[in-house]
């Protein structure tokens, strides 16, 4: 076990993973703390006998994820990290994300108690360029729409994504620490994170949503480079201006202008409002996380 592994060795293991098996095998936020070093949560390791890493878990406040190198599944590595978050959890509930939906996570999470509790679906838009999509949507007349002004921006996007996600266990939660993170990734474009704003935002503006798009570069979710609705919210305040289809269209027209054909989206399968919105707009299910829990004995 391990509070400090080599980033370099967990990262070979998580593209040998991800090249396997056709997903990453951990989220964005677990492999940015992980090449940071960031503080909170704690990274595990198994190792064979002659050393090699053969698998690598984090856990941060009740909820992990885990891999087995492909070169060493079926061979225990996987229940021995799961023992260790179960010994770090004790009496606690436990969550571990299995990325992809693949069979081995039934496999190793149902015998110790575990139930499927969360679905995530990734949806993909598989033709930009012949999308429906309105460069020029009717916004309300005291509303314009600007690019994230890094430095400026942080504090205001930090209240309304909290407002907006009030109810998400993950994005409602993200801190100055979390987005500054994602600013000093080379993906990072301010010109593809769209503000919307009611007055001047250089005096006392209202941020009232915002559509945070990214690209993700070629071989990373494609062969070629590929678009995403990386965050869309709208302040509980602002709902019934139209706001959320307006920052849609002007983030999509955004990546249609980058030449990019494609896009895809992550958004929780019970959230039927918003799968029936984008269903809509031609986006179809592409690939599924599972969110397995297990609950202390005796709850």
């Amino acid at each position: 076990m391990s509070n400090d592994p080599d980033v370099a060795e967990v990262l070979a293991l998580l593209r040998a993973a991800t090249a396997a098996d056709g997903v990453r095998p951990v989220s964005e936020e677990a492999e940015l703390r992980l090449q940071h070093r960031s503080p909170g949560g704690r990274d595990l390791v198994v190792r064979t006998g002659d050393g090699a890493l053969a698998g690598y878990a984090r856990i941060d406040d009740g909820t992990a994820e885990l891999v087995v190198h492909p070169a060493h599944r079926r061979r225990g590595h996987g229940t021995a990290l799961l023992r260790q978050l179960l010994d770090l959890t004790a009496e606690r509930p436990l969550s571990i994300w299995a990325h992809g939906d693949l069979p081995g996570s039934a496999e190793l999470l149902a015998p110790h108690g575990f139930t499927r509790a969360r679905v995530l679906l990734q949806m993909r838009l598989p033709d930009l360029t012949a999308a429906a999509v309105d460069p020029n949507p009717a916004l309300p007349e005291d509303v314009r729409v600007l690019p994230f002004r890094r430095g400026r921006d942080e504090e205001a996007w930090l209240r309304v994504n909290a407002r907006a996600f009030a109810w998400h266990p993950e994005q409602g939660r993200m801190t100055r620490e979390d987005l500054e993170l994602r600013e000093a990734e080379p993906w990072f474009d301010p010109e593809g994170f769209l503000m919307a704003w009611r007055g001047d935002p250089h005096a006392d503006g209202e941020l009232l949503g915002f559509h945070w798009t990214k690209v993700h570069p070629p071989g990373d979710a494609a062969e070629d480079a590929v678009g995403e609705i990386y965050v869309l919210g709208v302040d509980p305040g602002a709902q019934g201006l139209r706001l959320g289809r307006a920052l849609t269209d002007l983030g999509l027209a955004h990546l249609r202008g980058r030449g990019l054909g494609e896009v895809l989206l992550y958004v929780e399968e019970d959230n039927t409002a918003a799968v029936g919105l984008y269903e809509g707009r031609g986006f179809r299910r592409f690939a599924v996380d599972v969110a397995w829990r297990r609950e202390p004995a005796g709850d």
